[in-house]
């Protein structure tokens, strides 16, 4: 018989939680319908997407059953949330039919209990069980949390503890095991969190300390002495059940200063490296130091680390299985060519320093000067940026935005893309905005990013149209000007973009044509490399 599928697994799992979703919606709606007599509060939230696949060879939006077959595909999540005299159920239900968030050339089907959480608080002790999302400090050494532009939702499913000891002082421990589409990952997690927020003569301090262990289940830790066993006798060690990590962080405030640091530490455990399992510690720190007063702002970033791996199992690879969130020091950019080339974080061997700088000598003008500086421990090139920008508003009804961006971009490493050269690229911009009357404004923007590596060279244009608080359209188009040697067409090809958005009172309903050439998405700070995409895309969101 052939081997089960995760994705047939998880689709079993559906059918014996569906039992279990009806019987808590059914509570929730009991508690719903008590809600005038008893004054507690209901609340909820709806989205869904929906995606029209069309073949297009040309910009190679094809070969993948999305687009040869099934032609059409979608998500959609359904929150609901009730609270009363310090309880609080949440229930999320999510369907995906077809969609292509998990692995964007793939379907994922599947129904079901996505989420769900009961919480009470009493007197100084709050109790939550479920799918529970939650981060120590900065999220570098834990952090459960949802993403759904990746479809990550990092959820620990298990109990957490929150006891505020004093009116600065609070206590925080959990454990559980992270979720995994509609089941969850085998290894179990356990914390510890304590944080504490003073004030020392004019300093205000905000210091705290965390640990995590993780314990591994036994065949997880089969497969992995498999794969040791497999790797030459000089490489082999034996792996440990039990991994455990701990970090200590705080915020100082003093006057025009703002100072976070963060520093962790894992114990040795089995960590996927130089493509084979080796056995390591590892190590990661983490800091930014800001000034700011009436006229000027100034940031400085840095974060080293060194086989900081925090997963469920070195099983896991990419997106999958991370227990932790590693934050970045490159600025996402939100121009389309500059968001081409966004660096990831990485957790292997990374040295990062940023520095920002926002002047503003009148109310007219801002001028904003970035910095980027990354590098592997062994010294090799990650990622450079230069970047410089200027919004000014002293004209009536116009704001005139422009600016210039260099970057260098190890594409082998980020785009695991092996022995293709680092992209050097120059991207002037500009945006103008026009304020046609209180609710109305007209806007455009355009790019030129100018290299010789991967694609080649692009320009990017955009006119966007907004009636305030109703209505927004745009259409936008992609050209490649100069395709360079990885473009998918020697002769520039165009990737169109037109879009339509209606708002009225909590809804939203947005459709849109595209054309979406292959590379980096980032949201959150997470990255992730994705296809080229064609056809129509309709999204609605709600809340109530």
């Amino acid at each position: 018989m052939p081997k089960e599928s995760k994705f047939d697994k998880f689709s079993k799992f559906n059918n014996r939680l569906m039992k279990k979703a009806i019987l808590l919606l059914m509570a929730v709606c009991a508690l719903t319908s008590s809600t005038v007599r008893a004054q507690g509060t209901l609340s909820g939230n709806f989205m869904a997407n929906a995606n029209f696949f069309q073949r297009d060879t040309a910009i190679r939006a094809a070969g993948n059953p999305l687009y040869d077959n099934y032609l059409s595909g979608g998500e959609a999540w359904l929150n609901l949330r009730y609270n009363y005299k310090g309880f609080t159920a949440l229930v999320r239900v999510d369907a995906f039919h077809n969609s292509n968030l998990w692995v964007p050339t793939q379907a994922l089907t599947g129904f079901g209990l996505g989420a769900w959480t009961l919480s009470k608080q009493y007197q100084n002790l709050t109790i939550t069980a479920g799918y529970i999302y939650d981060q120590i400090g900065s999220g570098l050494l834990f952090r459960a949390y949802e993403n759904r532009g990746l479809l990550i939702d990092n959820a620990l499913v298990g109990v957490h503890l929150k006891y505020q000891v004093t009116n600065n002082i609070y206590f925080k421990a959990f454990t559980g095991q992270q979720k995994f589409l509609f089941s969850t990952y085998k290894p179990i997690i356990k914390g510890f969190n304590a944080e504490g927020d003073f004030n020392i003569g004019n300093v205000h301090i905000s210091p705290g300390v965390g640990i995590v262990n993780r314990t591994l289940d036994q065949d997880n830790m089969t497969t992995i002495v498999s794969a040791i066993n497999s790797q030459d006798s000089a490489t082999r060690f034996v792996p440990k059940y039990n991994n455990y990590a701990f970090s200590a962080y705080t915020t100082l405030t003093a006057g025009d200063f703002t100072w976070y640091a963060e520093g962790a530490y894992k114990t040795a455990e089995a960590i996927l490296k130089d493509n084979i399992l080796q056995y390591t510690d590892g190590n990661a720190q983490y800091t930014t130091l800001g000034y700011a007063r009436k006229g000027i702002a100034i940031n400085f970033t840095g974060k080293r680390t060194e086989n900081f791996v925090m997963r469920t199992s070195p099983n896991e690879v990419l997106n999958r299985g991370l227990t932790n969130w590693q934050p970045i020091v490159a600025r996402l950019r939100p121009q389309r060519l500059m968001a081409r080339y966004t660096p990831a974080s990485q957790d292997i061997s990374e040295l990062a320093l940023g520095a920002d700088v926002l002047i503003a000598p009148n109310e007219n003008l801002n001028i904003t000067l970035n910095g980027t500086y990354i590098n592997t421990l062994e010294n090799v090139t990650l990622y450079r940026e230069g970047y410089l920008e200027g919004e000014y508003h002293g004209f009536k009804d116009f704001i005139l935005n422009a600016g210039v961006q260099y970057m260098v971009y190890n594409q082998s490493i980020y785009q695991v893309k092996p022995l293709v050269p680092n992209v050097i690229s120059w991207i002037p911009f500009f945006e103008i905005t026009y304020s046609i009357s209180d609710t109305k404004s007209i806007r455009t923007e355009w790019e030129y990013q100018n290299t010789a590596q991967d694609y080649g060279s692009w320009i990017f244009g955009l006119v966007e149209f907004d009636v305030a608080p109703k209505w927004s359209i745009a259409v936008s188009d992609m050209y490649n000007v100069n395709p360079g040697p990885l473009a998918p067409s020697a002769t520039g090809l165009n990737y169109y973009n037109i879009f339509v958005a209606y708002t009225k009172g909590p809804h939203r309903f947005s459709l849109s044509y595209v054309k979406q050439v292959e590379g980096i998405n980032c949201t959150g700070g997470v990255c992730r490399y994705e296809p080229a995409f064609s056809g129509v895309k309709f999204g609605v969101t709600t809340q109530f």
